[in-house]
């Protein structure tokens, strides 16, 4: 049976992306994502608990976040998990698990999107909302036929 390697997260960016250029002028941002879920204990009172995930993004998808995307922005986030290792100076190993993103919508609502270059409310959503990276690498070498449906 194959496998199935699937992240949606709504949440707010802890800063602003990190955005470099690799060899080659491709973009990768990276920043940390907060989520945060809200239940009741059991004597009723409210409790929020907060996870920080680590968002990569690549190529169109960089760009735009580094263009767009603020700390504090809320977002919707689509995309896999991938674990890197790496050796510190030390000789430790060291592991960092990321949320590789390849679809992003903007959540916030900008009040001051009517004032936009152009005078109009329509430069902000509609560059990004359901912009989906198909020039992401991808992780192996043909992630769609590894999909089980």
């Amino acid at each position: 049976m194959r496998g199935v390697n699937r992240v949606m997260l709504i949440g707010n960016l802890g800063k602003d992306p990190d955005t470099q250029h690799l060899e080659g002028h491709i973009a990768v941002a990276k920043f940390p994502l907060a989520t945060t879920e809200t239940f009741k204990d059991r004597s009723g009172k409210l409790i929020s608990q907060t996870e920080w995930h680590t968002v990569v993004l690549w190529r169109g998808l960089a760009e735009l976040a580094q263009k767009y995307l603020h700390k504090g922005s809320l977002v919707y986030i689509e995309g896999r998990l991938r674990t890197r290792s790496w050796e510190d100076k030390e000789g430790n190993k060291k592991f960092a698990t990321e949320v590789v993103g390849d679809n992003l919508i903007m959540l916030d609502k900008r009040a001051d999107a009517a004032h936009g270059p152009h005078g109009s409310a329509t430069s902000h959503g509609e560059n990004v909302e359901g912009f989906n990276s198909a020039d992401i690498p991808p992780i192996s070498d043909s992630p769609s036929q590894d999909l089980p449906f």
